[in-house]
Parts: structure tokens; sequence; C-alpha cells
């Protein structure tokens, strides 16, 4: 094998494969990239036996053929070579080794058989779809933070992503929860979409993915089965495993009575919590949200280390309410926020807290308030 590849194009199609390999694996084929060169392309493939991410990238090819070598070692070398350098991979088989040349510098790989390394299999995909790059990247961004850390409770360590029925009608939904937060985004079900399987998406996919979701114009090729889910663009290939569980039942805790309104500005919202939470002992980071007509007052009490308070104008008209919250969650939620406004229904200061952006009820969050 032996082909010639600009520095950039490979750095990119070389930075997605070793992403994926886990760094700690007792499987030395697992921490390669298999590289196939054939025609005018070639393919770089890596897996994790969980997920398994596959890049096309042009190239002009001498001499086809196959070979595995260390990802992250590769990527190392082609990350210090210089800015538009003609790169050349060239493959000695019988000896075991992949050169790698470059202007003045030359590298010399060990490598593994091809044969050795582990292909995803292929599975019948019950449901196709295409989707814009926007709104898959709106999905997943606007849920991920709220995906549980939590490895026993392992159903909520992805974001579910379902069909659903709302006001308008059926939705594309991601949802995702840690039992103290709550994340439910929606959009336009795309054609073809309806008879699509419920699945979760594990957490490490969902930040592969989005190297794939940076292009506004680009059309991602979806394919789900009730094991597998796959995002496809002309260029890069990402085919995952799903969560083998049943995700609970969101729609139970998503508060429906919550009548007291309040209306804030996001940003200044965020930056004020993010303020009064400097003082907050690390710990329980709890943050005090004091309501009256049209003014609210975030304040910290920690004895060991001080006490901060802030005042804001809001829009507020309901009777008095002091409600505390974890800093964390609260910014956490206020950042996710794309419109200028911010709206919190709050039922009483032991329940539930909803939050969305203005009227659009296509993103809602739910927040477990904190005793303060």
């Amino acid at each position: 094998m032996k082909f010639s590849i600009e520095r950039g194009v490979l750095l990119k199609a070389v930075a997605q494969a070793q992403s994926v390999v886990e760094r700690r694996n007792t499987i030395p084929i697992l921490a390669n990239v298999l590289i196939e060169a054939d025609g005018s392309d070639v393919m770089f493939r890596a897996t994790d036996l969980d997920i398994e991410v596959v890049d096309k990238a042009p190239a002009q090819v001498e001499r086809a053929g196959a070979t595995t070598v260390s990802a992250v070692t590769l990527h190392e070398i082609v990350r210090k070579l210089p800015d538009g350098a003609l790169v050349t991979l060239t493959d000695d088989g019988a000896a075991g080794r992949l050169t790698v040349e470059a202007g003045r510098s030359n590298f010399n790989l060990a490598t593994l058989p091809k044969e050795d390394f582990p292909v995803m299999a292929s599975s019948e995909y019950s449901s196709n779809f295409s989707a814009p790059a926007p709104v898959l990247r709106r999905l997943f961004d606007k849920s991920k933070f709220a995906i549980s850390t939590e490895e026993t409770r392992y159903y909520l360590n992805g974001v579910y992503m379902h069909v659903a029925d709302a006001d308008g009608g059926r939705v594309l939904r991601c949802v995702a929860t840690d039992g103290h937060r709550l994340a439910r985004i929606d959009a336009d079900l795309p054609d073809g979409a309806g008879d699509m399987p419920g699945v979760i998406v594990p957490r490490k996919t969902v930040g592969e993915l989005r190297k794939l979701l940076d292009d506004d114009d680009a059309q991602i090729a979806v394919s789900v089965s009730e094991t597998k889910i796959r995002f496809a663009t002309p260029a890069i290939t990402l085919t995952s495993k799903v969560i083998d569980g049943t995700f609970p039942d969101y729609t139970r805790v998503i508060p429906q009575g919550n009548t007291r309104r309040l209306e804030v500005d996001a940003a200044e919202f965020a930056q004020a919590v993010d303020r009064v939470a400097t003082v907050s002992s690390e710990r329980s980071r709890a943050v005090k949200l004091s309501l009256e007509e049209d003014k609210l007052t975030l304040s910290v009490n920690a004895p060991d280390s001080g006490a901060a308070e802030e005042e804001l104008a809001v829009a507020y008209g309901d009777e008095r309410l002091e409600i505390g919250f974890n800093a964390k969650y609260l910014l956490e939620i206020a950042s996710q926020v794309d419109r200028e406004n911010a709206v919190f229904l709050f039922n009483s200061s032991g329940d539930p807290t909803l939050m969305r952006e203005g009227n659009d009820t296509s993103a809602v969050y739910v927040v477990m308030p904190m005793r303060v």
C-alpha cells in the first residue's frame, strides 16, 4: 500500500479515529486505526467494540492495500507536521512496518495485520431517515448536560431519542435526566422516522457525533435498529450500540400545574448565579432565590467562607417565594437558553421547577430544588 494525502485532510480523519480509541484497553489491535487505500480514497476505521467510526478521505493512491497502525501515535505525528505538507504513507507488509514521510521527516511505525481488526457487524436497520445537522445538533447539545454519570443507573447514561406526541402532532424527541434535572427537546419529525424504535444513545457516542454536526448545510442520514444507531455524512459514518435498558417514564416528573411565573434575562441571570456562587462551599453549592413582585434576590450563605447577595429586576407577579437550587444545575440550564428570556414556573419551595425559553415549549427543563 502506498498513497499521498494532504496533511490537513489526514489530520481530520485521524483525529476522529483516535478519539474513539480507548486509551486503556487490553486488546492491542483496538489501539490501532485500520487504513484501507483503494481507488482515489482512503478509509480510516477505528472502534472500541461499542462505537465504530469510518472516515473517508481523498488521496493519491499509488498502490492499493490495507494495514493497521497505532491511532494515537499517527495522530501525534500528523499533528506536529507543518501545515500544508504532503504526507506519503507506505506499508511494507512483509516487515510489518508503515513509513510516514513528509518533507524531511521520516517515521517508521509498527503495524498489526488487518485481518485481526474487528469490524462491527452490519445489522438490519428498521428505520432510515435524514435530518439537517443543525436539528440534530440542537437535540443533542441541549439535552446532553443532564446525562447521568452514575454507572449503576446505566439506562440514564445516555440521551433517549424517540418519537413522541406533542401539542402540534408527532415529534422527534431527545430526553436526558440524572434524577436531579431533566432536559426534553423536540424537533419536527423527519420523513421516514415515524416507526423509529426508541433508543438510548450512549454519552460517548453523543460526544463523537458532535463532530459530524458542525456543517450547517449537511444532511445526516440516520439509521436505527433495536440494538444499534448509525449517523452518516458522505465522508464519515458513525455506528454505535445503544444502551440495553428501559428509559424511565419521564413524563411523570414534568410538572403540569406550576403557575408562579418568573421571566428573567437569561444571560443576566446566569452571570448573577455565577457571581454569588463564588462564596458557596463546593460541596452543596446552594443558591437561594427569593421572589417578590418584580424582584429576584439571589443569595448564598456559607458559614465557613462568607455570604453573597445580588438583586435582579424581573417580571414576577405572584406571592412571595423562597426556593433553593444547586448553583451548577441552575447555570447549566440557564446556559441552554438561546433566546433573551428564560421563563421559570414554580409551584412551591419543595416541588420541581420548570424552565423554558420564552413561550417556546419545544425545549423544556426540570430542576429539583434543594433545602437552604
